[in-house]
Order: structure tokens, then sequence, then C-alpha cells
């Protein structure tokens, strides 16, 4: 895992769509990003399920999601027709982010890092309980959000 308050590595990786996404195009904004292993698997659906779930949520709180695996792009593609996820998904074939960021291995680690406009590293979460996630990190950006006021 990457410590908090640290910059968080930019990348440039594609969506779903094939168009490229950098993390520095969200500078301004805070960002969660979850890294998890594989599309349409039982806890990496129920994952981006609760998120798609509360993503209203997290529109409001203006917290930009981005869902990254090994994946295809062609693969995010079916998965977020099959279950309506309104967030985006990247693919790191390659693997390159995923173990920059702390999550690679033979199977991707189930990992999330809630960042900051600044670009740093607010949270990261090693234990990722699929079913509690979204709210887990909506709470803590809530927390954050009150503190900074």
């Amino acid at each position: 895992m990457l410590a908090n308050g640290t910059l968080a590595p930019d990348f440039e990786l594609p969506d779903q769509n094939g168009k490229l996404h950098r993390l520095s195009d969200y500078n301004g904004k805070s960002v969660l990003i979850y890294f998890y292993p594989k599309d349409d698997t039982p806890g990496c659906t129920t994952e981006a399920c609760t998120i798609r779930d509360e993503y209203d949520a997290f529109n409001t709180s203006k917290l930009v999601v981005l869902g990254i695996s090994h994946d295809t792009p062609e693969s995010h593609k079916k998965f977020v027709a099959k279950y309506s996820l309104p967030f985006t998904l990247l693919s790191d074939p390659k693997k390159e982010v995923i173990t920059a960021y702390g999550a690679g291995g033979i199977v991707t680690k189930r990992i999330s890092y809630l960042i900051g406009p600044d670009g740093k590293i607010i949270k990261g979460y090693a234990k990722v309980i699929p079913q509690e996630h979204a709210q887990e990190v909506l709470s803590t950006h809530a927390t954050l959000v009150r503190v900074r006021a």
C-alpha cells in the first residue's frame, strides 16, 4: 500500500470505450481508485454494484470513481452494460498501474485509495469488503470534507 499523504502516481489508461484517462485529468477533484481482480466475478460484481447503488451519493459528494483491473476495455464494456455501471472502468493489462499502487500479484488485490483534490492519498483501504466499501468511502470523504470546512 502507498502511504497516506503521498502524491498518488499519475497514469494513463483506456476506459471501457477506449478513451484515455490520466489521474492528473482529475486535479482539483476527490477520486476513489479501486482495484479489483476481474470483471463479472462474484466479489467484483458485488463491489461494483454497491458503488453503482450509491452513485448519487458519490456525485453529490463530488467524488469521482475509477475502477481498475487487468481486463480489456471490451470486457469492461460488457461488465458496464450488464450491470448498468455509471462510472469509469480502466484497463491495465500489463498491470503497471496495479503494481505501482501495491495491488499487484498473481491476482490483483482488492484495494482502494481515496485521493484528495491535491493529488495526495487521503486514505488507503487494504481490506476491502465489497458490500461495505461504498459506504465506508463515502463516510470517510464526508468526515474529511467537514474537517476541511
